[in-house]
């Protein structure tokens, strides 16, 4: 099966649609057409820029540009994890724990697929490390995104039950566990929907672009199998070491709480 090659044109013809959407909001007052046309640019640019790094990494495959490009994508990752919260940590913990936590689960699950499961030579090929390591990032970020979030939030919300514990003779970890499983759950749920819906209410973006570009349906599903496992551990993962560290972090080493170390904290 040959791939059918899209044009600039084809590309204006769906770009359309987005402008139809932008008058539509400017029509209805919702005064979302600035964001919807600024964020299409950017994702055109974005992609077309990121097209050509990944042409020439994919020619080269030196594991220095595979390893610098991983390492901007985990980092524009974290501030993007630091940014989706209301109450993120002051200093290098708000931008750290994200990091940190996607960095541990992301890479490791990924570097275990290319190892274990796929076995592709070297592991760390560009055309499979790169997509898969962008798929998990993509992903996680959204799941260490919440759980933060709400883990921050919570605590702001509820500080006086949690220092009613406190005084009451629990550890910091008994005071928050209440908080901190909600916040895990948060953070997991997106996934498991996505999991629970997939072949049925919804085919995957990875699953539907091999179908497009040629691949046997059966082997497209295979590697779809393969990713959404990936993304449900590495979620799960990073979720876990994210709202374990961002719990401790609001307690002094004498267990009391600590809501000044978030922004906008006292």
């Amino acid at each position: 099966m040959s791939v059918i090659h899209l044009s600039m044109a084809d590309l204006g013809l769906a770009a359309l649609l987005v402008l139809l959407l932008a008058a539509l909001s400017f029509v209805l007052r919702l005064q979302l057409q600035r964001q919807i046309l600024i964020s299409a640019a950017r994702t055109t640019i974005q992609l077309l820029l990121i097209g050509l790094v990944l042409k020439s990494l994919f020619a080269s495959s030196s594991p220095f540009w595979i390893a610098l490009m991983a390492l901007v994508m985990l980092a524009v990752a974290g501030r993007e994890v630091m940014q989706r919260q209301k109450r993120p940590f002051r200093g290098a913990w708000g931008y750290g724990l994200g990091t940190l936590s996607m960095f541990v689960s992301s890479f490791a699950t990924t570097v275990f697929a290319l190892q274990a499961v796929i076995g592709t030579e070297p592991w760390y090929l560009p055309q499979y490390s790169i997509p898969l390591l962008g798929m998990m990032l993509g992903n996680t970020m959204n799941g260490v995104a919440l759980a933060l979030d709400r883990l921050t939030s919570s605590a702001w919300q509820q500080r006086a039950v949690i220092e009613t514990r406190l005084t009451l003779g629990q550890d910091w970890s008994e005071a928050i566990a209440d908080i901190s499983r909600d916040s895990l759950r948060t953070g997991m749920l997106p996934i498991i929907n996505a999991m629970a819906a997939a072949g049925i209410v919804s085919l995957p973006g990875m699953m539907t672009g091999q179908i497009l570009s040629g691949t046997p349906p059966l082997e497209a599903v295979k590697y779809q199998i393969l990713i959404m496992f990936m993304i449900a551990a590495g979620t799960g993962f990073a979720s876990v070491i994210a709202t374990w560290l961002g719990a401790r972090r609001l307690f002094d080493a004498r267990q009391r709480l600590r809501l000044s170390r978030l922004a906008g904290g006292e």
